[in-house]
Formats: structure tokens, C-alpha cells, sequence
């Protein structure tokens, strides 16, 4: 049995880690901006405590102008980054990694499109069965 699918995503992976590597290596042009959103929960994500807090499931991070100390690993980048003026240190594992986009150039993808996708359609069954709990009292009003 060929898993296409996982081949698919394996490659995925290996053109953002390409895209990383080319950032590392030779900087960004002036109009090239990368967004990459992931999941701060993930086990091997490492992040100061107030970043947690305030982004306990997932955050998106903007490598643009001011970035520093850009480390592409095997299972894992670093990049020290700065928010309200403190730069702080990242460590993103690969697995983490939900989307990444380039939307100077009009390109992006999405790496986490299962796991994403089951939670946006578990709040959408929430908000649905939420529904199913209203009495429409209308149905009941005196004449």
C-alpha cells in the first residue's frame, strides 16, 4: 500500500524547511515576509511562560525585518525574535507547524489540515448543538 498522503505532507515539510534554510542562508528581500503559524501546545515547542499564556494553543510569528540567530535543525528551527521590544527565543518543532505563508508572492501552504480541520468542524458541531438547546418561546405566546 503507497500513503500518499504522507508522503505528500513529508514534502511539505521539506519545501518550508528549504524556504528556512534559504532565509538562514541568504536573508529576505525586501518584499518577502513569512508567516508560520503552529501549535504552542505541542510538546516540543519552547517558549517563554508569558508567550504560553497568552497563546496556550497556537500563535502565528512574522519573520520579516527583525530576526536574529535563524538555526534550521533536523526536527526543530530556532529563531530569536521580538515582542513589545524583549527578544525572546523560540524553538519550533516541524510537527508543530500548521501553515506557513509568503503572501508577497502569493504563496503559502497548509501543513496541519487534518488536525485543523477537526477542530474548526468540533466548534462548528458545538456552536450547531448549542442551537438544538433553544425554545423558540414564539411557538408558546398568548393570543
Amino acid at each position: 500500500m503507497i500513503h500518499y498522503q504522507k508522503i505528500l505532507d513529508k514534502n511539505m515539510l521539506n519545501v518550508f524547511k528549504d524556504i528556512l534554510i534559504n532565509i538562514r542562508d541568504n536573508g529576505l528581500s525586501n518584499n518577502n515576509h513569512l508567516y508560520i503559524t503552529f501549535f504552542t501546545n505541542h510538546k516540543n515547542v519552547e517558549l517563554p511562560n508569558w508567550l504560553k499564556q497568552k497563546y496556550p494553543e497556537e500563535m502565528t510569528i512574522l519573520i520579516q525585518y527583525e530576526y536574529y540567530n535563524l538555526k534550521v535543525n533536523k526536527n526543530n528551527f530556532s529563531i530569536l525574535l521580538s515582542f513589545n521590544n524583549i527578544k525572546t527565543n523560540l524553538t519550533i518543532d516541524f510537527k508543530s507547524i500548521i501553515s506557513f505563508a509568503d503572501p508577497s508572492v502569493n504563496f503559502g501552504l497548509i501543513l496541519q489540515k487534518n488536525r485543523t480541520q477537526k477542530k474548526l468542524n468540533k466548534n462548528l458541531e458545538s456552536k450547531e448543538s448549542k442551537k438544538d438547546n433553544v425554545i423558540n418561546f414564539s411557538n408558546y405566546k398568548k393570543n
